[in-house]
């Protein structure tokens, strides 16, 4: 473990003596200064990053306590520094305080004063430079490893991904059920220039009229019965920002009008107010269907596609990028692995190709699903076809998987797969019956039928 070093710089040798000792002694490495000119120059010949607190006297005879601080401060902005003073400078001291130091600490001081002053400052700059890290990582675009893929398909996608980015213009991403339009949007936020505020998503498919404005416009105080407080809405929180709304094209012709406004004019109104605020948005919307369809038959607003399709972005179904099957299913295992605490990591062969013949209807998130099921079923550290439930789907031209599941009844191969998916699941019966692909109903009926024991 690094050891913290302290500088101190005090012109009193007895001083200099005692704190080295006692930091020392607290585990501390310590560098001793007696006076602002030689402290100066360490800093400026020396590593900068090579120290973590000062411990400076106010006067000293060479130079000013106060102009050794702003140099200081000049030189190394972020590191704390602790003032040490006599009872006649304490104003000083408050000066020193206005201008940047952390604390200070009047002479004589007990050593426990002293430890504790310093212990706090140095796990303040430490707590300073985690939020200072956690931001730069949070600001960082995100990268070709966070989308993963190895298909040449997928890479024009991801250029253009990241040429848009870049632009202010409203993007509307293509694609069928679950081929990574919200994970495009968030790399759309996460590499423009709107990065450092927020991104807020929303399926409009999946609320009432009623919730849906509420939900996008907000609402004050009494605006419908149940509004006991007002609520602030997405358009508002995510002013600066990006909005990202998933399908779109089941949004109905009312709420299209009013969204419809706010690209314009960039305000809206909250629902039961008359006062307008100011929206500030980029909007990627993301839609299954085919809106220049909807368009003409009068389902979708031509002006508010127009709107929104400033710059498309057509994602290709998984069957169409076969070659990102492996890296997908490796990466979910590996997710999957570790929030179950077991170490399934591989692929058999006649398990991937498996993968490869499938047309995965449901794309991505079918491909999660069946990795998700596959390694709650795996015994070993390897996947095999027993573990994936698609081989009965599939086409002629792809074998069934050859083994034990080939002489046994089909019951049995059920029984087998029930009773492993309830036991990783810990008897969960609604997780299980959606893994396995059957309602909560068919679940129990087979637990019936089955005989499987379920523990108390």
């Amino acid at each position: 473990m690094r050891q913290e070093k302290i500088l101190i710089c005090d012109d009193e040798e007895g001083i200099l003596i005692y704190l080295k000792k006692l930091l020392q002694t607290q585990g501390y490495q310590v560098e001793t200064f007696n006076g602002g000119a030689a402290l100066l120059r360490r800093l400026k010949e020396g590593d900068p990053s090579d120290a973590d607190l000062l411990l400076q006297d106010v006067r000293m005879p060479d130079m000013d306590g106060i102009t050794v601080l702003k140099e200081v401060k000049a030189l190394r902005p972020s590191l704390p520094i602790v003032i040490m003073t006599a009872f006649g400078t304490i104003d000083a001291a408050v000066e020193a305080i206005k201008m940047g130091a952390y604390d200070y600490v009047t002479k004589p001081f007990p050593k426990e004063k002293i430890l504790s002053v310093l212990k706090n400052a140095l796990e303040k700059e430490q707590l300073l430079q985690e939020n200072r890290a956690l931001k730069s990582e949070l600001e960082k675009p995100i990268l070709q490893e966070s989308i993963i893929f190895r298909s040449a398909a997928f890479q024009e996608i991801y250029d253009l991904t990241l040429q848009v980015a870049a632009s202010e213009a409203n993007i509307l991403v293509l694609g069928e059920s679950g081929t990574g339009k919200e994970l495009i949007a968030g790399a759309i936020h996460y590499n423009s220039l709107r990065r450092d505020r927020r991104f807020l998503s929303i399926n409009c498919a999946a609320l009432t009229d009623t919730l849906l404005e509420s939900q996008l416009f907000g609402h004050v105080r009494g605006a419908f019965t149940g509004a006991v407080a007002a609520q602030k809405g997405l358009l508002e929180e995510a002013d600066g920002g990006t909005l990202f709304m998933d399908e779109i094209g089941d949004m109905t012709l009312p709420i299209q009008a009013k969204l419809l406004r706010v690209i314009q004019e960039r305000d809206f109104i909250p629902v039961g107010s008359t006062r307008p605020k100011s929206a500030d948005i980029r909007f990627v919307a993301a839609t299954n269907k085919n809106l220049e369809q909807e368009v003409q038959e009068g389902r979708f607003r031509e002006d508010l596609f127009y709107r929104l399709n400033v710059i498309n972005i057509p994602l290709p179904p998984l069957r169409e990028r076969k070659d990102d099957v492996e890296p997908l299913a490796l990466h979910f295992l590996k997710k999957y692995s570790l929030k179950m605490k077991k170490q399934v990591t591989t692929l058999a062969p006649e398990a991937l190709q498996l993968l490869y013949g499938y047309d995965w209807p449901g794309n991505i998130r079918e491909l999660e699903n069946v990795m998700e099921r596959a390694v709650i079923l795996a015994r070993t550290q390897t996947v095999t076809a027993k573990e994936l439930p698609i081989w009965r789907k599939q086409p002629q031209k792809v074998e069934a998987p050859r083994g034990e599941a080939q002489f046994v009844s089909l019951e049995n191969v059920e029984k087998e797969a029930i009773e492993r998916t309830l036991s990783g699941t810990g008897y969960h019966k609604s997780r299980s019956a959606e893994i396995l692909g059957i309602s909560r109903k068919t679940l129990d009926r087979k637990i019936v039928e089955y005989r499987i024991t379920i523990p108390s």
